[in-house]
């Protein structure tokens, strides 16, 4: 797409360029918009050559030609940048350590997207912790669902004999909360072992589901969620982080 503007004795020429870009599953556009030239066609200037500013001048075909430079260039290694590069890898690589389990909580995706593409645009401008010399994944900001259902909210949990127990309220009084609803509860070791346990929401003021893993210890528990699941799968809550105690 080109476009110009006139301003005598100056004629500018730009391109706007729309770029596609891929990472995976997810795509996204960018524009670019570029100043090509701009061609001086006033006599009275004579030919033009050399560097003035920002601009750039030379004559080609008897006429006088002028572009601009940017007056300071992006560094694309500087360290805010190699800090975004650095943390967009580490949510790639955390979606991938899952193994697919986010597909279960993201059904509620705009159309022409993925559950990758929503994991990813969650996570970057909030999961990651820029504070110190390299980017790190802050587990606690971390979200491995989201949707229009209504949070839980898990006033206790623990390790158990038979592995990780978390209580949660069933919160039924409040709107689009169905007791038939599935909560799942998903873990991961720092070992890499991915742990996911499901249950019906059920009718009691607070219920609990059991991560089976005898012998576990917090130790051993990199981070732990909670979320619920319409009955179909069809919609999902916003996860919530699990502290756990011994």
């Amino acid at each position: 797409m080109i476009f110009s503007c006139l301003v005598y004795p100056v004629f500018q020429v730009y391109i706007c360029t729309r770029l596609r870009h891929k990472k995976g599953a997810l795509s996204f556009w960018t524009v670019e918009v570029t100043l090509i030239m701009a061609v001086a066609q006033n006599p009275m200037t004579g030919q033009m050559s050399g560097t003035v500013a920002n601009f750039v001048t030379s004559t080609r075909a008897k006429q006088n030609l002028v572009r601009s430079k940017a007056f300071k260039p992006r560094n694309a290694k500087s360290e805010l940048q190699q800090k975004h590069r650095g943390g967009f890898k580490l949510i790639v690589d955390e979606d991938q350590s899952w193994g697919g389990v986010m597909e279960l909580g993201f059904p509620e995706v705009p159309e022409g997207q993925s559950p990758y593409n929503v994991f990813m645009s969650v996570n970057l401008p909030n999961a990651i912790d820029n504070s110190g010399a390299e980017p790190v994944i802050d587990y606690t900001k971390l979200s491995v669902s989201d949707g229009s259902l209504p949070a839980l909210v898990v006033p206790e949990a623990s390790i158990v004999a038979g592995g990780i127990s978390i209580s949660y309220k069933t919160s039924l009084l409040i709107p689009k909360v169905n007791e038939t609803d599935e909560v799942v509860a998903i873990a991961k070791t720092t070992a890499g072992e991915v742990l996911i346990e499901t249950k019906v929401r059920g009718a009691e003021a607070v219920g609990t589901i059991v991560i089976p893993y005898p012998g576990i210890n917090v130790s051993d528990v990199k981070c732990c969620y909670l979320y619920v699941r319409s009955k179909d799968g069809s919609k999902a809550s916003k996860s919530v982080y699990v502290a756990l105690i011994s």
